[in-house]
């Protein structure tokens, strides 16, 4: 290999090296130019404001504990949006099968309901990421009498303000009705706050 060869090469090396910098730094700057301009709410984390006061995301689930709001699934990281994942324990852990048996007692107790009543899984089992901020219709319905008591409101209202918030399938097909948790509570709280005037 002569001089002018090894230069040639070097050369192509540099170009190439230019470019592949050039690109990492633009192609970011493109998707965040073009999220910002079709999609700004989910670019800047789908974020939810309560008289101008930050109160969450509707994307990541919130620890809910009184009575008077409706609780989300378990989390295996107590919400912990920073550290989210999964407890790892599979269906024939006897650790987890005492999760979920304690879990049932507490949300039949919380809840007034008899020792033998169904309760959905999504209330007792935490989901693989420790923050889904959505629970099924069931388990939505399932608290309707619990906060309509602690409330002060009718079962009816609160029934009705749950269906409201029943998101569809996803994409139609995909998944089961769901209710986001943290966009509920606050319906909820306008709905109180409404009655209060």
């Amino acid at each position: 290999m002569d001089k002018n060869e090894i230069l040639r090469e070097a050369k192509t090396c540099v170009l190439l090296f230019g470019l592949v910098c050039l690109l990492s730094l633009a192609y970011p700057f493109f998707v965040t130019f073009v999220a910002e301009t079709t999609m700004p709410n989910q670019a800047h984390g789908s974020l939810l404001y309560v008289n101008g006061t930050l109160v969450g995301s509707e994307l990541i689930g919130q620890k809910f504990t009184s009575p008077a709001y409706f609780h989300g699934r378990p989390s295996a990281v107590d919400y912990n949006a920073s550290n989210s994942g999964g407890s790892n324990l599979g269906p024939t852990s006897a650790k987890l099968m005492d999760q979920v048996r304690e879990r049932v007692k507490q949300v039949r107790s919380e809840n007034g309901l008899p020792a033998n009543a169904t309760v959905p899984a999504d209330l007792v089992l935490a989901s693989g990421s420790g923050l889904d901020p959505h629970i099924s219709a069931a388990s939505a319905f399932l608290q309707v009498p619990r906060v309509a008591k602690a409330r002060g409101l009718p079962e009816f209202d609160v029934r009705v303000l749950v269906d409201r918030h029943i998101e569809p399938l996803q994409f139609g097909i995909f998944g089961q009705e769901r209710v986001n948790v943290l966009k509920l509570n606050i319906a909820l709280d306008e709905l109180a706050g409404s009655r209060m005037r």
